[in-house]
């Protein structure tokens, strides 16, 4: 992931990527625009036939705009890889259905040896799904599937942060990413927008806290930023010069 040299206004553009203050210097990315999955009902709460038709097409379509990105030419090896993600959605699913309610309760009531217990399974979960993926693909094909699953928050993040706080080193660099990298980890295996959203919002205020404690004033520079972009807006909103 490289940082962009420039950024140029562009109101389209940016209504897919609105960036907001929240807190003292907790810079918050919103989720794109595209970004419009549901929590879906899970069996137990499904009244119709229809309505599992209906989740079995919104997974098939997540499912094929994965596939798209990836350019598989090996037919079989589509198949494959389409079996695999299938199945991680109806897992994943299925996963929240009986454990959402049982983690809520237990980190309401302090008992981490519940909530290590229950979020153990999913990392089983997550571990043997990542698995099979590299059983099948390549490890920047793997990464493809990650970014998917997250709506490319990693990425789209990255590049915000290098356009937005100036003069950051490779090392700051390479440290942010890591930590976005967590947060694709962790967000892939969410059961909503909104969760996978809050996961890298976390993960936002630990790069933030890094960043200010290595010299940069991170909310400075998006006020700095958003300043420069509302000028920008300005210009290419004013009206021609009369002739």
């Amino acid at each position: 992931m490289k940082c962009l040299e420039t950024v140029r206004f562009n109101p389209i553009k940016y209504s897919l990527f609105i960036i907001t203050v929240l807190g003292a210097g907790n810079l918050i990315f919103a989720m794109p625009a595209f970004a419009t999955e549901e929590r879906t009902p899970g069996i137990s709460n499904l009244v119709s036939e229809p309505m599992e038709a209906n989740y079995t097409k919104a997974i098939e379509g997540r499912t094929a705009n994965i596939l798209k990105a990836l350019a598989l030419s090996d037919t079989n090896q589509v198949a494959r890889v389409h079996d695999i993600i299938m199945a991680q959605w109806r897992a994943l699913r299925a996963w929240h259905d009986a454990n959402d309610a049982k983690l809520k309760q237990a980190v309401k009531a302090g008992d981490s040896n519940a909530v290590a217990q229950i979020r153990t399974s999913l990392k089983s979960l997550h571990d043997r799904f990542v698995s099979e993926l590299s059983a099948n693909l390549a490890p920047s094909q793997v990464d493809t599937v990650k970014d998917r699953m997250t709506y490319n928050k990693a990425e789209v993040t990255y590049n915000a942060y290098c356009q937005i706080v100036p003069n950051l080193t490779e090392t700051e660099k390479a440290a942010i990413l890591v930590l976005l990298k967590q947060a694709r980890e962790e967000a892939m295996d969410c059961g909503s927008a909104d969760e996978k959203s809050a996961v890298f919002k976390k993960y936002k205020g630990k790069i933030n806290n890094y960043l200010n404690a290595q010299g940069h004033n991170v909310s400075k520079a998006y006020k700095e930023w958003g300043e420069k972009q509302k000028l920008k807006a300005g210009e290419n909103s004013a009206p021609a010069p009369a002739r």
